[in-house]
């Protein structure tokens, strides 16, 4: 499988996509949005988006299963699968607020071999590939270079419906507040991720996501140079509802920090 062109397809299909996204963000109303679980909204946008990258990725991979967040498609591939987050930020989204992505990764027996995070309102398009770069838009990017937390620009995300960890959550919160640059909270942790890969901050935790949430993100970090992780320092943070991401200089310290509360 050429990796490279495969690549150059799902950047199209992700600006196809996202193109149908932006276009009907003015026309949700309340009627067209569903619960699907405390904080944890979707809308007919996120089916039909999800309806035209599986079709698609199909006829690209047809012998690829899926992992995606709204189900469209839940075969699975024997060496390939893709997994998908058709509109990561959804409450952002139906708010009218930014950022809201279009995540895609694909993995190879297990291992993520492909990853593209198109950040929609800025037409901003983060990807790599297995042997590649990372880049956005065509330019090769990289972590950034702090050393410190107290150097460092934190982005995270809040718990929305697994509150079990909050009281932990909210003092490593106090923490970074405390000792960094200060703290980001976008609301889409696709998009977040992304933006370690560039070095526009510098670290990144969440806990209680999903492998749509995070997979195509944690791959372009470690392409763009820098490290990824569950909470314990592990490599289950795909599947395992715990990742955080740092530069290389700085992952050490940030690991052993937001393990301290957790």
């Amino acid at each position: 499988m050429d990796f490279k062109i495969l690549c150059n397809h799902v950047i199209d299909l992700v600006k196809e996509v996202g193109q149908y996204i932006k276009e009907n963000q003015a026309k949700i109303v309340a009627s067209d949005i569903e619960s699907k679980g405390v904080h944890d909204f979707v809308s007919f946008v996120d089916k039909t988006a999800e309806k035209m990258l599986v079709e698609r990725l199909k006829t690209l991979t047809p012998e690829a299963g899926f992992i995606a967040e709204e189900k469209t498609d839940t075969s699975v591939g024997e060496k390939y699968n893709w997994i998908i987050d058709p509109l990561d930020g959804t409450t952002n989204y139906i708010h009218g607020y930014n950022p809201y992505a279009i995540s895609i990764a694909l993995q190879e027996d297990d291992n993520t071999v492909l990853g593209v995070v198109y950040e929609i309102s800025l037409d901003e398009c983060f990807y790599s590939y297995k042997g590649a770069d990372a880049f956005l838009n065509g330019d090769k990017i990289s972590v950034s270079e702090a050393n410190s937390i107290s150097s460092s620009l934190i982005a995270t995300g809040f718990p929305y419906y697994d509150f079990d960890d909050l009281s932990s959550y909210l003092k490593s919160l106090e923490y970074f507040i405390r000792n960094s640059h200060g703290v980001r909270r976008a609301g889409s942790a696709a998009t977040d991720l992304a933006y370690v890969a560039c070095g526009r901050f510098d670290a990144f935790y969440e806990y209680n996501l999903n492998a749509w949430d995070v997979a195509a993100g944690a791959f372009l970090i470690e392409q763009a140079g820098g490290m990824v992780s569950d909470f314990k320092a592990g490599n289950d943070y795909i599947f395992g509802r715990t990742i955080l991401g740092a530069n290389k200089n700085l992952y050490s310290e940030f690991q052993n920090k937001v393990e301290s509360f957790f």
